[in-house]
């Protein structure tokens, strides 16, 4: 399984709307609207990398989405536990 968060930048009063159409995106797992520089960050779990990609794509197109940035898990913290 991969993981990634997707910080979104929307148009202003666009935010509950887009966390609406969001969550019925298969993959989707969590979007919260929040302030700063983003506007929405989601959680989004995928079979692989290259299924984030096309999920992302898939967000991006939802209308008011201005533009996005998206941090892959590198590693789960699960599997650093027994490295420390």
């Amino acid at each position: 399984m991969s993981r990634a968060f997707v910080f979104l930048n929307c148009d202003i009063g666009a935010g509950p709307e887009i966390i609406n159409e969001m969550k019925t995106i298969a993959g989707v797992s969590d979007a919260v609207q929040v302030s700063g520089i983003y506007d929405i960050v989601a959680k989004v779990t995928e079979e692989s990398k290259e299924n984030i990609v096309m999920l992302v794509k898939k967000i991006r197109r939802i209308d008011n989405v201005r533009s996005s940035l998206t941090m892959i898990v590198a590693e789960d913290s699960k599997s650093l536990a027994g490295a420390v």
